[in-house]
């Protein structure tokens, strides 16, 4: 068998669902272990890198092809690839295999999107004739939708999804805990826009960006709305205004050089503004060099009056 794609360093196998691990018993413990890592590296790499997701999927059925979980696996990875026609195969085997009858909207859509519009209508329609829960109705009426619109049933379209969204629908009310409605409420802006009502379609847009922080739905996008690293605009501002900062040239001892800002200037201290004259410092130092000794004493000159007295 293909030795499949390298098993990733951070999967453990021991983080495979202890249901599908139990399902791995019948084969041999080193492939079961193998098959384990593989399904635990497709589980987790399926949103942000589906193909490679879809590589250790088939890796795990080239090992297990018996095991309804893997033939899951590899449905769930190929739809998420955009490999509908494998993941239509894949997922009803896996219905067959285990007699769940879950994957139904997944199923519709693979028709749509291989060009089968109408088995997808009937496929919603045997879905909802079965009274589904609410999550997978709203999936349902989403798949549909785009069928309708495929079929050139624009009104149709609009009109399935503003049934599903109460009727008279308002942005204002889209709950945000609710996923399914919110991705419902992405396709209801797409056909506001294809249809030329840009004010109401911009107003759902915003309502599904603000109800999906994480933007699965590609509101944002959608939205042209743009994000800016705070961190990195402050680090541009900071380097612009060095560069901006004028450059004063300096008298050196080997010439002039380039200094960022003026010549250093020193403030006078206060201590130093004693007020009493650069002659003070002088007869300061030259006390002390009496007392040291260093100088002879000032001899004082008789003035005029002590000669006449003498005289």
């Amino acid at each position: 068998m293909p030795p499949g794609p390298e098993i990733p360093d951070w999967v453990d196998a021991r983080e495979l669902d202890p249901s599908v691990r139990g399902a791995l018993r019948g084969l041999d413990p080193r492939n079961a272990d193998r098959v384990a890592a593989h399904l635990v590296a497709a589980g987790t790499l399926v949103d942000e890198d589906p193909e490679a997701a879809l590589a250790h999927a088939r890796a795990a059925r080239d090992r297990a092809s018996r095991v309804a979980a893997v033939r899951e696996a590899v449905g769930v990875a190929a739809y998420h690839a955009g490999d509908f026609a494998e993941a239509a195969r894949e997922i009803r085997a896996y219905r067959r295999m285990s007699g769940d009858q879950g994957y139904r909207a997944v199923l519709a859509d693979c028709e749509r999107a291989l060009g089968r519009a109408d088995v997808a209508l009937r496929l919603v329609a045997e879905a909802l004739a079965d009274n589904p829960d609410a999550g997978e109705a709203l999936e349902l009426r989403i798949v549909e939708s785009g069928a309708r619109l495929d079929l050139g049933e624009d009104a149709a379209a609009r009109l399935v999804l503003e049934s599903a969204l109460g009727g008279r629908p308002d942005p204002s009310t889209l709950d945000a805990t609710d996923a399914a409605r919110v991705r419902l409420a992405s396709a209801y802006a797409d056909i506001l826009q294809s249809q030329g009502e840009e004010e109401l379609a911009a107003a759902w847009l915003t309502a599904v960006a603000a109800a999906d922080p994480e933007d699965l739905t590609g509101a944002v996008d959608r939205l042209g709305i743009e994000f800016i690293d705070l961190e990195d605009g402050l680090e541009d501002d900071v380097d612009a205004a060095v560069e901006a900062e004028p450059q004063v040239e300096v008298e050196s001892e080997n010439g002039t050089s380039d200094h960022p800002g003026g010549p250093e200037i020193v403030e006078e201290l206060p201590e130093d503004a004693h007020g009493l004259g650069a002659s003070f410092d002088d007869e300061v130092e030259a006390e002390v060099a009496e007392l040291l000794g260093e100088i002879d004493p000032p001899t004082d000159t008789p003035s005029d009056d002590t000669d006449d007295a003498q005289h």
